[in-house]
């Protein structure tokens, strides 16, 4: 993958920054991609197809990479986010429909999130899930809130390595890993429509909208937060070391997202498929199920994962919305912001925390709830990723930035695989 970089005759530049001055946004959103949600998505893959399907997030590593990587460095250049360079260079309609399509997913996914957690913590722990869901959404709505920037960022960073509990499940379960490396390098595809209805449902969990808004608002948040940086198209002299570390901090996320995946897709195939145990509809459901077979170990850990990517994922998905509420309307938006500076962004962060939460005591099927907000991000990521990557691509919004060839080939690369996902979603609707 190319990065862009200024001339050669660029002025000096800073040593380079520490291993946790690299990974930030780009491990935070790549981490944040297998939310409780995404686990039940990929436990549904290795359940119902075993290890058939690891080819899957092999394919949508470069095309996830890509269009983050991009999605982050219209953050940094511009000193912007994406609704913020929307609302500049595309007509009002557009900005408000990709903007409030995306609040209704993430508002629908934060509360199945925070149901998956809730029902988690009740297999570990005995209590009314009630209480769990209302102590979950109001933890992360005031830490999200009331904790300064650089310290809630920390712990979003530390909260990744909840990820590596369906590490630890992989091994304690056994997977026949010359079958999964046969898997990844010689796929067997099928055209059967329930076998079109994962890979498309796996394609749309692993690329998500609110990924990139949340990327792109971290990298505007991390550029004001340093003193002596600045937007890149007004401080060219750091976009060698700026460009260097997104790639790094995107790569790197992206790819730990895609192996969790994965692994939660083994832990799946290796116990629950290859003991005819193929329906699953939620991450807790996986969890219960992988309890009698591969043992109460593997059980707590794969719950517990639930849990620690559900307190990661949730303040991700409310941020992100508030992020495009915010810049669409002109709000003073940004976690760097105090309360009192920028009281409609965190109204917003609750706001759909706290709806999220009700949806949880309506007589709506969570199961359904999610299904629709799979349609509608399926409806909206294409059209926000040829904004995307019109507005990367144009000198007048990125100046000597704009894009480069082998980053706009994979960049609307990942934009036709996302429309032909969104095309195989509708023609599998009801298989």
């Amino acid at each position: 993958m190319v990065m862009n970089a200024p001339s050669d005759d660029a002025v000096n530049q800073r040593k380079w920054p520490a291993l946790r001055d690299v990974l930030g946004p780009g491990l935070i959103t790549g981490a944040s991609d297998d939310d409780p949600s995404g686990i039940a998505t990929y436990s549904q893959a290795g359940a119902q197809f075993g290890c058939s399907l690891g080819w899957t997030l092999l394919f949508t590593y470069p095309l996830m990479c890509s269009i983050q990587l991009i999605s982050a460095q219209i953050g940094r250049v511009t000193g912007r986010g994406l609704a913020g360079n929307i609302r500049r260079f595309f007509p009002a309609w557009m900005l408000y429909s990709v903007v409030g399509l995306l609040a209704a997913a993430n508002t629908i996914n934060l509360g199945a999130d925070l149901g998956a957690m809730a029902a988690a913590l009740h297999l570990l722990v005995d209590g009314p899930t009630v209480a769990y869901v209302a102590g979950f959404a109001i933890v992360t709505v005031l830490a999200e809130t009331y904790v300064r920037y650089a310290r809630y960022a920390s712990g979003l960073r530390w909260l990744t390595l909840s990820l590596f509990a369906y590490v630890g499940t992989v091994f304690v379960v056994g997977v026949p890993w010359l079958t999964v490396a046969k898997n990844l390098v010689v796929p067997h595809i099928t055209l059967a429509g329930g076998y079109l209805t994962v890979v498309v449902a796996v394609f749309g969990t692993t690329i998500s909208p609110y990924l990139f808004f949340w990327q792109a608002g971290e990298e505007v948040e991390d550029e004001k937060e340093d003193p002596a940086a600045g937007p890149l198209i007004s401080a060219p002299q750091q976009a060698p070391v700026q460009m260097a570390r997104m790639q790094v901090d995107t790569l790197v996320g992206m790819g730990l997202s895609n192996i969790i995946a994965l692994f939660i897709m083994l832990t799946t195939a290796a116990t629950l498929n290859a003991h005819g145990v193929t329906d699953i509809q939620t991450s807790s459901q996986a969890a219960e199920a992988l309890r009698p077979i591969a043992g109460r170990f593997a059980f707590t850990i794969f719950a517990l994962g639930i849990i620690g990517t559900g307190l990661l994922a949730v303040p991700v998905l409310a941020g992100s919305a508030a992020y495009a509420v915010g810049e669409a309307l002109r709000w003073r938006v940004g976690l760097t912001q105090r309360p009192g500076r920028a009281p409609a962004f965190y109204a917003t962060i609750a706001c759909a925390t706290l709806v999220g939460a009700i949806l949880n005591f309506t007589p709506l099927d969570p199961i359904k709830a999610l299904f629709w907000s799979a349609v509608i991000n399926g409806v909206a990521a294409v059209p926000i990723m040829i904004m995307i990557m019109l507005m990367a691509s144009r000198t007048t919004v990125m100046g000597q930035f704009a894009l480069r060839p082998m980053l706009k080939v994979l960049g609307w690369l990942a934009t036709a695989v996302m429309a032909a996902a969104a095309v195989g979603m509708f023609a599998t609707w009801g298989r």
